[in-house]
């Protein structure tokens, strides 16, 4: 755009380009941070946990990374990602959590992760376990029923996924031997 035409652009106009624009940098930002020079500016900033630490209490203040739920715009907002539970969050900053998550894409943690080895921490040693007055929940009950019923439903799609993809191939021994 000229910059003399910027005097004859009508206010709508005007909230168009600046929105245009914004989504423009951020799609940019998204290629650059997966560059060397945008790995070293993140590898900065997650080590001064510019993007906060892990709210999961086991993970001992990890520090997060910035990840899209999606690499098209205008479909989420960032969230962020634990690289010790591999848990999603959404941000603490009300800043961050107003930013397009297509502006970090859904590359970038997982790149970084693989580029920086080093960085990797080791899973969280406990897990917690819910109890009632001292005793753990059985797994049959009703607390876990719905978490239960997903895994279940899981499995099963899973099950029919390889059945159609390999066919009948497997009972009929066509398989790889």
């Amino acid at each position: 755009m000229v910059l003399d035409a910027l005097g004859r652009i009508v206010q709508e106009q005007q909230e168009i380009v600046e929105s245009a624009a914004e989504m423009l940098y951020g799609l940019i930002h998204a290629r650059y941070i997966v560059t060397n020079r945008g790995m070293h500016a993140m590898y900065e900033k997650y080590r001064s946990a510019a993007f906060g630490r892990c709210p999961n209490v086991f993970c001992q203040g990890q520090p997060v990374l910035p990840v899209g739920l999606s690499d098209l715009p205008r479909n989420y907002t960032v969230n962020v990602f634990c690289p010790r539970c591999h848990g999603l969050f959404f941000p603490k900053s009300t800043r961050q959590a107003n930013i397009d998550g297509a502006y970090f894409g859904t590359t970038f943690p997982h790149l970084y992760l693989m580029t920086h080895p080093e960085m990797i921490p080791v899973k969280p040693s406990q897990q917690y376990i819910p109890r009632v007055f001292g005793f753990k929940i059985h797994q049959s009950s009703v607390y876990f029923r719905n978490n239960n019923e997903d895994e279940q439903i899981q499995i099963t799609t899973y099950q029919n996924d390889h059945r159609s993809r390999w066919g009948n191939r497997s009972r009929q021994g066509g398989g790889r031997r």
